[in-house]
């Protein structure tokens, strides 16, 4: 099995939690943007190959090691929901990421500023609720962890104005699983 990808990438740190927790054997092939441009049509990390299977969605890619290992993939609608929130707080925040490095920013775009309103408003309706603080945790759960710990990294965010987010991220911080694929550790 391989993975492609780079080591800061959320997306495939959360496809790097699942392998790690499953103890499962792979190659990880360190990928860059011109590589994944000619490599994936997505033209985005991570993809996988796993023998005949190709895969070029890290949400795909996660199911997959899931069924690989009979484990539920966001076994009830809660928690798919939490997944595609995380997801779209995680997409917007990475174009938003993207687009300060080209130095286009929501002073220029009121679409932009909608943009980060989006975040805004996903992290505030999450910093609501209780969130647990020891495993087992769900991929809609490992995937908001993968987003908080990127944009904290990456200082999209300032994960002190969500207190119950940064419980819930000091919590999965004390993990092997999840501290040893920090973004950071590249």
């Amino acid at each position: 099995m391989k993975l492609f990808g780079s080591y800061t990438s959320p997306y495939v740190r959360h496809c790097r939690i699942v392998l790690a927790q499953n103890n499962e054997t792979f190659d990880f092939i360190p990928t860059d943007y011109g590589q994944s441009a000619q490599q994936s049509p997505t033209q985005r990390v991570p993809f996988l190959q796993d023998g005949d299977v190709m895969l070029y969605d890290s949400a795909s890619i996660v199911r997959h090691l899931r069924e690989r290992n009979q484990q539920a993939f966001c076994d009830n609608v809660q928690d798919f929901d939490l997944f595609c929130l995380a997801n779209t707080a995680l997409d917007t925040t990475v174009n938003l990421f993207l687009l300060q490095r080209d130095s286009i920013t929501g002073e220029q775009s009121q679409y932009l500023t909608r943009q980060q309103s989006r975040v805004n408003s996903i992290l505030a309706l999450l910093n609501e609720q209780e969130w647990p603080t020891q495993a087992p945790y769900s991929d809609g759960q490992l995937r908001l962890a993968c987003f908080l710990s990127w944009a904290q990294f990456r200082e999209c965010i300032n994960i002190q104005n969500y207190p119950n987010l940064q419980q819930f991220l000091l919590a999965l911080n004390s993990q092997p699983w999840f501290a040893n694929t920090h973004p950071a550790l590249t």
